[in-house]
């Protein structure tokens, strides 16, 4: 670890100009590439003290040795030239939007002289036309298959070309007509080439023109009796047609459009695009990326937009639709309208189809990291990899094989309730799950968050000392060898709570930390070890500790943690929404001592409402089943008294 201010510049010789910097480690190796407006302004913030900085922004001016910057003469610039060194240097601590596989496009091949229809995949060629991305070849070969009815056009490879040309025999395909074998001169290059044109403008959205055709020429074949010709052509026009379908307009003004959507935690960021050419989705994209800068949703954006249309060959269409606005959008216009070679805009659709289908792309967004979490959490190497990594980094005897965790939910300090989620082996037990209503010193609630936080521990460790003692003191044990002291009396059943954990983690930092190791301390526990974990820039904090303990964005324990604490907190809103609704639904009925549910249902059942009992005299009250003459007067009396009113 460098310090700072070992390499940090002169403020003189730092340029009051835009500008491209970056820096780099101990091994000359580039680790972080930025940009500014104004040089000077911008690297004076990384020099700051150390505890002010992002934990992330830390990490890396630490890691540093050096720093270098470049001037340029405008922003745009400045944009193009970061992107070129993030791209040359691949710097570790710049968020990377990295697709980890590559996306099948429909190429059809029209710089040859007898062009082809194919899957293409990686970089784009000069002369061939594209279509796509999709997401899955299959899609491509299916959409091919039904279009070659129509547009018989070549799909076979160079070799089987010459083969077939060499002997004077078509493919099968030729034999299907599902080609029209230019290969032994059945039709000539330059009427494939129509053919080939065809087929890129229905690709391209012309598919009303087609279609119209087809049926033209059916109805023309059947008004000549050739009802042979008429059936294929009614083959052809169904084909279309369920080519059209799986195309279908979400765009009624025909734009050409990117659709993008982000989703993301504190760690990763889930992307997803919606590539709409002609008012159709032609193509869909999505990945998952580590977030390693602390960067805001439009600077995301920002570096999203310039590393995807940054690849060289990518189309750039007339529109780009994207969440929030991207920081520096008028530089990013223009750089991505000179790529374009004509004006593109960049904008937030804010009603209408468009936004709707922004909320579409959003919704896969979070359904893809969603997805990504929970095959991540299932993976056995991963839990246990992530179980290891928190023994060494929290320094415990042995492998955290039980986990509990807590959180506090309330409404300005009202239905405060306490949720306690428990992992064992990293998967949720949710039979161990427990919610505790906190009362606080005097029965209405606890002050604040620490001393509910301190209230549940309590209990919980309590509860845990009282089980241990009666296990303890228990000689006997059931056929599987289970002390009977464990083992509940009433159902039988082991008692879940005579269990300790290996690590308890609260939701929060210092403040909850402190008020949780009070509790430990105080119930004379000493064999479970007590972290936090604070949400808004995933901080792990150890009891008596000045500082944070910052686990590697990577480490798939801090995943878990990250997990558990999401789950608790799951858990806590859910039981404290339960608990609000029950109060603001609760009857003047349930004030009145001795009514409980069975009779108040039987009561409203009679009388119809509240009102209607109150206007019964104590003898109909009296025979309803369940009630008698003291019970009666007792409920006349109290909606007798002032102030009760029908809810």
């Amino acid at each position: 670890m460098s310090d700072p201010a070992s390499y940090r510049p002169a403020p003189g010789e730092i340029p009051d100009s835009p500008g491209v910097y970056r820096f780099s480690d101990p091994t000359g190796r580039v680790i972080y590439v930025g940009k500014a407006k104004s040089l000077r302004a911008r690297l004076a913030n990384y020099f700051a003290p150390l505890h002010t900085l992002h934990p992330r922004t830390a990490r890396m001016v630490t890691t540093a040795s050096q720093v270098q910057w470049t001037v340029v003469g405008t922003e745009v610039e400045a944009l193009s030239l970061e992107y070129s060194w993030i791209k040359e240097f691949d710097p570790r601590f710049n968020v990377k939007y990295r697709d980890d596989k590559s996306y099948p496009y429909l190429a059809v091949t029209m710089a040859e002289e007898i062009p082809r229809v194919q899957v293409m995949r990686g970089a784009k060629r000069a002369g061939t036309r594209y279509f796509g991305p999709y997401s899955h070849a299959w899609a491509i070969r299916e959409t091919v298959d039904l279009l070659l009815r129509v547009f018989p056009i070549r799909s076979c490879s160079a070799g089987v070309y010459r083969r077939a040309a060499a002997s004077g025999r078509p493919c099968l395909l030729g034999y299907i007509e599902k080609c029209s074998a230019p290969c032994v001169g059945r039709i000539s290059p330059a009427e494939h080439r129509d053919l080939a044109e065809d087929f890129c403008r229905f690709m391209a959205g012309e598919t009303a023109t087609f279609v119209r055709r087809v049926e033209r020429q059916m109805r023309e074949a059947s008004d000549e009796l050739d009802f042979e010709r008429a059936a294929r052509l009614r083959d052809d026009l169904a084909a279309l047609r369920r080519v059209v379908e799986k195309n279908a307009v979400v765009l009624p003004d025909g734009t050409d459009a990117d659709v993008f959507a982000l989703a993301s935690d504190e760690l990763e960021i889930s992307v997803q695009v919606f590539h709409v050419r002609g008012g159709r989705i032609r193509g869909q994209r999505g990945w998952v990326s580590e977030r390693v800068e602390d960067l805001d949703e439009s600077e995301l954006t920002e570096r999203l937009l310039q590393q995807v249309y940054a690849e060289r060959g990518v189309e750039v269409p007339r529109e780009v639709l994207v969440p929030v606005l991207p920081a520096d959008a008028p530089e990013l216009t223009e750089l991505l309208s000179n790529t374009r070679g004509s004006r593109v805009e960049i904008r937030v659709p804010q009603r209408g189809d468009k936004r709707a289908l922004m909320d579409t792309v959003r919704s896969n967004a979070d359904g893809a990291l969603a997805l990504h979490k929970t095959r991540r959490a299932g993976d056995l190497t991963a839990r246990s990899l992530a179980l290891a990594q928190l023994q060494e980094e929290l320094d415990l005897p042995a492998s955290p094989l039980r986990i509990e965790c807590y959180d506090i939910s309330t409404t300005g300090g009202t239905h405060q309730v306490g949720s306690m989620v428990v992992f064992e082996d990293g998967l949720p037990k949710k039979s161990d799950y427990r919610q505790f209503v906190v009362r606080g010193e005097s029965g209405e609630g606890a002050r604040d968050d620490t001393e509910a936080m301190h209230e549940v521990l309590t209990r919980r460790l309590r509860r845990l000392a009282q089980e241990r003692e009666a296990s303890a003191t228990s000689t006997e044990v059931d056929a599987d060898g289970v002390p009977l002291g464990r083992v509940d009396p009433d159902t039988g059943r082991p008692r879940r709570f005579a269990y300790p954990p290996n690590l308890i983690v609260v939701d929060g930092g210092a403040p909850q930390v402190a008020a949780a190791a009070r509790a430990v301390s105080e119930a004379g526990v000493v064999d479970v070890a007590l972290i936090g974990l604070a949400k808004r820039l995933e901080e792990v904090w150890l009891p008596g500790e000045e500082f944070p303990l910052v686990l590697p964005r990577t480490s798939e324990g801090l995943y878990l943690l990250q997990r558990i604490r999401d789950e608790a907190h799951r858990f806590a809103i859910t039981a404290h929404r339960k608990r609000r609704g029950a109060a603001m639904t609760r009857s003047v009925l349930d004030d009145i001592p001795g009514l409980g549910p069975a009779r108040q249902k039987a009561l409203l059942k009679q009388f119809g409402s509240v009102k209607g009992i109150r206007a019964a005299s104590v003898e109909e009250i009296a025979a309803v089943k369940g009630f008698g003459p003291r019970l009666a007067a007792t409920l006349s009396e109290a909606l007798a008294a002032p102030g009760i009113l029908e809810p």
